[in-house]
């Protein structure tokens, strides 16, 4: 029999990872990262570069996990990445500069693991949030639009 989805979802901190930018501040626990996601349904076909956006997100949730707020901005495109990939002013560039100041804004900011309940919300089409299931009666969680998923033994460890 499979292990129910916890109430509180552990998610290990990673450096040099896909979750070296979460952890705890003053007002509680923090989830950040850069993105790129595609609206929900969209169907690739010619001019998917369009699409596909780069978003800096930061979810910020109270010392228990539960969710309070996000802050998601879209940096661009993978087309105009494409178009200016190396400069100062990429969307990559752009991104992770947005991601600093929005860290730099968290109080008594320390990069550890964290604990958080389940949460979701869309913004321009697309969803974002630490979205839980069942398949095959194997319990699972995943970030979205990050696609990181997590399961039994919910030691907070991911899967690609």
């Amino acid at each position: 029999m499979a292990v129910p989805v916890p109430e509180v979802i552990p998610i290990a901190y990673e450096p040099k990872h896909r979750t070296e930018t979460i952890g705890r501040y003053a007002d509680g626990q923090f989830l950040a990262s850069i993105t790129y996601a595609f609206p929900e349904g969209f169907r690739p076909d010619d001019g998917w570069e369009e699409h596909k956006r780069l978003y800096t997100v930061l979810h910020t949730f109270d010392a228990e996990g539960r969710y309070r707020d996000s802050e998601v901005w879209c940096a661009g495109t993978w087309a105009e990445q494409q178009r200016d990939p190396h400069g100062d002013n990429s969307v990559l560039s752009r991104a992770r500069v947005h991601l600093a100041k929005l860290l730099r804004s968290l109080p008594r900011r320390s990069y550890t693991e964290i604990a958080i309940r389940p949460f979701q919300l869309t913004v321009d089409g697309v969803l974002f949030g630490l979205v839980t299931g069942e398949d095959d009666g194997e319990a699972w969680a995943e970030l979205y639009p990050d696609r990181l998923g997590f399961a039994e033994p919910w030691d907070g460890t991911y899967d690609t």
